[in-house]
């Protein structure tokens, strides 16, 4: 930024924006007044194109076009090679601090205030700093052990940034800096609106984006492995990130350490039926005897099924087998442009509707426990309203609902992604190529989680050098699936944009009405404390929607760490009660509900082993009817 710009804000402006010109300054003296580093040159300590707290409640269609600065971000940044790399939307970001430096403005005196207060934190952070440093040097004590609280921070993990006074005090100096922002987001305007959630949204992607961890002058584990390497971390890293460039996406683990059907999903079972939209997977079992109703999942289409089957030691197919049930899989297609026109019906008929009558007739059971996972849940709750509404047979027994959302009220961080302004981008997008790229789910998810899915990966790959780590979860997490074109467009438009599941008859499938209200009989649900894309109390609404009487569970971690966590492990925790549906509010429900050690599998096996029938003989893998196509994963699974 020019001397001019800065002497044109006015005597009073650096001292309110102190926490910007901290990060300016030490950007500038590290990084220089221009960078190639990702985001290093947006232009975020400009004036903001707005000017009052008025025009920055919302800005109106065409913003980007209108404003010269979020004009130029958008187009530095589409011109930038980084950005198929880091899914960062600076414009966003550039538009709430456009947004937050209006309100500051709007009342000076405590933006002066609050700035004062930032300045002497500022100083007693670096003398404290110092002061540590010295007494180290001395051999006196230092009280850093004893005030260290809560959850440490890893992303400052080397020694340096505790021992190196410099380091120490850049990183207090990030800390507090990013404290002020978010906290002014909060306290200058409270309430809990669309627009506001939105805003610390992106402040929160701005902030982990300006860590000094992940700039190499900044980040000492990086400068001393460039030192002891003799420059060779830095050559990595910049093979690391051209072949990241050439694939159109940042590595989170070794692609060639894993391999559907070779270490994952290698539960042993054939694959029994296969129809344009799914394969249906029956596994071998491994007891004498077998529980009489089998169980079927019904994971979700956006991503690969084998998450439920990941390696034996953490495989929730293989622990059911083994616990004495018949167990069968959904496998779903990936989509092509060749399937743009295929409906969200046809997942309902071609998926658990066709897989139920196929599992009936390999097993002779009149009734299959279902269960369906997040999106999977989703359509098993809209299968059995529509089931309701006829005058089908119900092939259904007892379902399961794993983190699934019914009622899209609450959605949590995934509510900045879906809006109509998006979503009618995002079907634009797939008339133009008959599907939405998984690319673009997978930047979604992981902006959900920055630090940990983005950050760290830049510091590793670019900057230290190193080969991301063989991971099965991260890769599972990488080998994504795209979404049909109209199927997904009614997806999105009927959960999260309108919400309509929650209002009777207003959703039609198959010329039926769907209600929720029609789902009777008993239910288990199962939520995850820190579930950032299926908020808990959100999971916990089937017990309200639904006729039945749901044994709702919320296990601790988050959306998969918390649905993934075997026996074997002896870790986790989780709380139950017997009917969810008792309680008028989630909170309600939190108190009463009582905690369990230990994890919430085995819980749900007691459940299912009470309405899973007697005790048989195995049956045969597949039937007369349909007899075995291959062995498991099967194909579908394998398709890019």
């Amino acid at each position: 930024m020019s001397e001019r710009k800065t002497s044109n804000r006015g005597s009073d402006a650096p001292s309110q924006m102190a926490p910007f010109d901290v990060w300016a300054e030490w950007m500038r003296a590290n990084m220089g007044p221009m960078t190639a580093t990702p985001g290093a040159s947006v232009p975020w300590l400009m004036m903001p194109g707005i000017r009052t707290g008025e025009d920055a409640a919302e800005l109106p269609e065409g913003a980007v076009r209108n404003d010269p600065l979020l004009s130029t971000v958008e187009k530095l940044w589409d011109a930038n090679p980084m950005q198929s790399v880091l899914p960062i939307d600076w414009v966003e970001i550039t538009r709430a601090l456009q947004t937050l430096w209006a309100r500051e403005m709007s009342d000076p005196a405590r933006a002066i205030e609050r700035a004062t207060d930032f300045n002497a934190r500022l100083f007693g952070a670096t003398m404290k700093s110092w002061q540590e440093a010295t007494n180290r040097f001395w051999g006196l004590g230092t009280s850093q052990e004893e005030e260290d609280e809560g959850r440490p921070d890893k992303r400052f993990s080397a020694p340096d940034w505790e021992q190196n006074p410099f380091y120490e005090t850049l990183k207090e100096s990030y800390l507090l800096a990013s404290e002020y922002l978010l906290d002014e987001a909060e306290k200058t305007d409270g309430e809990d609106t669309p627009e506001q959630r939105r805003l610390k949204f992106h402040l929160k992607q701005f902030v982990d984006a300006m860590a000094p961890v992940n700039y190499l002058l900044t980040n000492p584990a990086a400068l001393k492995r460039t030192f002891e390497t003799g420059g060779a971390s830095l050559a990595e890293g910049a093979r690391n990130l051209l072949s990241d460039l050439q694939e159109g996406r940042m590595s989170m683990t070794d692609a060639n350490a894993f391999q559907p059907g070779e270490n994952l999903a290698i539960t042993p079972g054939k694959v029994v039926y296969r129809n344009e939209l799914i394969e249906l997977i029956q596994y071998e079992p491994t007891t004498e005897k077998v529980h009489e109703t089998p169980v079927i999942f019904i994971p979700p289409w956006i991503n690969k099924y084998y998450i439920l089957d990941l390696q034996p030691k953490n495989s929730l197919v293989k622990y059911l087998v083994d616990e004495g049930f018949t167990v069968f899989m959904i496998s779903w297609k990936n989509p092509d442009a060749s399937m743009e026109d295929t409906k969200f019906e046809d997942y309902m008929t071609n998926g658990p509707l066709a897989a139920a009558e196929v599992v009936r007739d390999i097993t002779g059971s009149e009734k299959v426990n279902p269960v369906g996972y997040c999106v999977g849940g989703t359509l098993l709750a809209i299968t059995l309203s529509w089931i309701a509404a006829g005058e089908d047979e119900n092939p259904f027994g007892p379902p399961t609902f794993m983190v699934a959302l019914h009622d899209f009220t609450e959605v949590g961080d995934t509510e900045v992604f879906i809006d109509e302004p998006q979503i009618e981008f995002m079907e634009q997008q797939m008339l133009e190529r008959g599907y939405l790229d998984n690319r673009k789910m997978a930047n979604m998810f992981n902006l959900l989680r920055s630090n940990d899915l983005i950050w760290s990966n830049v510091v590793n790959n670019y900057l230290l050098g190193q080969k991301p780590p063989a991971f099965d979860l991260l890769y599972w997490n990488s080998d994504g699936t795209r979404m049909a074109r109209d199927a997904h467009s009614f997806y999105l438009r009927n959960t999260y944009l309108e919400n309509n599941l929650i209002k009777p008859g207003k959703v039609e499938v198959k010329g039926r009405p769907i209600d929720l209200g029609k789902i009777e009989g008993d239910i288990y649900a199962v939520g995850a404390e820190r579930d950032h894309i299926v908020p808990w109390a959100s999971a916990w609404k089937i017990s309200r929607l639904a006729n039945g009487t749901t044994r709702f569970t919320l296990a601790n971690s988050g959306h998969i760490a918390g649905m993934i966590n075997p026996p074997s492990k002896g870790k986790g925790r989780y709380w139950a009660t017997e009917n969810g549906g008792d309680f008028d509010t989630p909170d309600a429900w939190r108190e009463n509900a009582r905690e369990h050690e230990g994890s919430w599998w085995e819980d749900w096996s007691r459940w299912l082993d009470n309405r899973s029938g007697e005790k048989v003989d195995p049956p045969e893998i597949g039937s007369e009817n349909y007899p075995p196509i291959e062995d498991a994963p099967g194909t579908y699974v394998k398709e890019k």
